[in-house]
């Protein structure tokens, strides 16, 4: 009798978290890397944010907190959905989990049975599959388009949907592509769910306050009101507040699945980090300054790299609304052969032979579900940025 888990069998690694620990060791042994593999913004967490959490050890906030969240986050969030999208929600209809993944989770773990159906559009962050599957649920695909800026269509969602379609597992600005979804794009996913009443949607929203020139951000429950009943919208403050290692991710929808996923946490991980959740309260109701400066500075650099991809031989870059990261096409330089002799089959092959020769950690597309693609993160300096694109252009050119 096998000792692990058939579950295991159905899941795969990470590979954004396997390219980063890869990058890592290359460092540790004296190697010149820049990692461009990592979905981290590289700000420090706001000091007002610090100082909340500081205050709140010094008052002696170290106790376990409820499952579902400090009363105080909830009203705090709950209140963040009213003032920034449209949306009311009772605190109670708030739930607080250790980061948007556990979020994610509770939410499959607690509506999907064997042989559900969850459309996901492709690219697509790397554990949305694996958590449907350890769910025992069944991730169903669908293509983007680089010339449709990796975005799904309303036919292309139609078509998709069965009658064991359970979830439209949603994500604008996109995790690898940074396509972000207009209004009217919205609307015309919003009108296809409206005909399929059994579907749900979950709604990724962690990179909202990451979008760049004049794009207006929309979450669906606000573009399409009569969804709200059969909508959950994740969050967090991860992205938005550079605090990725406090581990803060938050959902709202209807009381009846918040109190499934309350259940769930309740016998997992009971409730999230009490001082994180206190820096979180000031993160949601602080001043908002932090976000417009960064937001300033992450416009730059997608501009930068976009332009210094487009110049590469042999790679196309589409310049995305939103999010920290872009996802050219490496289309063209499927065959070439590089100068130690490995002939690029892949964009796994492209992407280990550009760290094993130039340094640069990047993530490859299939491993989003779409290539042949890279995803290249650029939540790091400028400086590094351009050494890393000039490295990307040098291998390109080297490419026979």
């Amino acid at each position: 009798m096998a000792f692990l888990a058939d579950a295991l069998s159905r899941i795969k690694p990470s590979a954004t978290i396997a390219v980063t620990q890869m990058a890592r060791e290359l460092k540790a042994q004296g190697k010149d890397v820049i990692s461009l593999s990592v979905g981290e913004p590289d700000f420090d967490t706001p000091q007002n944010i610090k100082d909340a959490a500081v205050a709140a050890i010094a008052r002696g906030e170290t106790k376990y907190t409820p499952v579902a969240g400090i009363p105080e986050l909830r009203k705090a969030i709950a209140d963040k959905f009213k003032r920034e999208n449209g949306l009311d929600y009772k605190p109670e209809q708030v739930i607080v989990g250790t980061g948007g993944k556990q979020i994610l989770f509770n939410a499959f773990m607690a509506t999907i049975n064997p042989g559900d159906e969850v459309v996901i559009p492709a690219p697509f962050w790397v554990s949305y599959p694996e958590m449907i599957a350890l769910c025992g649920g069944t991730p169903v695909y669908v293509e983007t388009t680089l010339e449709n800026n990796f975005k799904l269509t309303a036919e292309q969602l139609d078509k998709a949907i069965t009658p064991k379609t359970k979830w439209f597992m949603f994500n604008s600005p996109s995790n690898p592509s940074g396509a972000a979804y207009s209004k009217d794009e919205l609307k015309a996913l919003t009108d296809v769910l409206m005909k399929h009443p059994h579907v749900w949607v979950l709604t990724d929203d962690m990179y909202e306050h990451l979008v760049f020139g004049d794009f207006v951000y929309y979450t669906p429950a606000q573009v399409e009101p009569a969804l709200y009943e059969r909508t959950l919208t994740m969050n967090g403050v991860s992205k938005a507040y550079a605090m990725t290692g406090w581990r803060i991710g938050y959902a709202a929808g209807p009381l009846p699945l918040i109190k499934a996923m309350d259940m769930i946490q309740g016998q997992q991980t009971s409730g999230a980090c009490s001082v994180a959740q206190w820096a979180a309260v000031e993160a949601l109701n602080g001043p908002q300054d932090f976000i417009t400066e960064s937001k300033k500075a992450f416009e730059e650099r997608r501009d930068l790299v976009v332009s210094m991809l487009n110049q590469a031989s042999g790679i196309v870059c589409p310049k995305p609304e939103g999010a920290f990261y872009v996802y050219p096409s490496c289309a063209a330089l499927i065959g070439k052969t590089s100068p130690s002799g490995k002939v690029i089959e892949t964009d796994e092959d492209f992407v280990m032979e550009l760290l094993a020769t130039e340094g640069v950690a990047t993530v490859h597309g299939s491993s989003f579900g779409l290539g042949p693609n890279f995803r290249v993160s650029y939540a790091t300096s400028n400086a590094k940025l351009e050494e890393a694109c000039s490295r990307i252009q040098r291998f390109c050119a080297s490419l026979k």
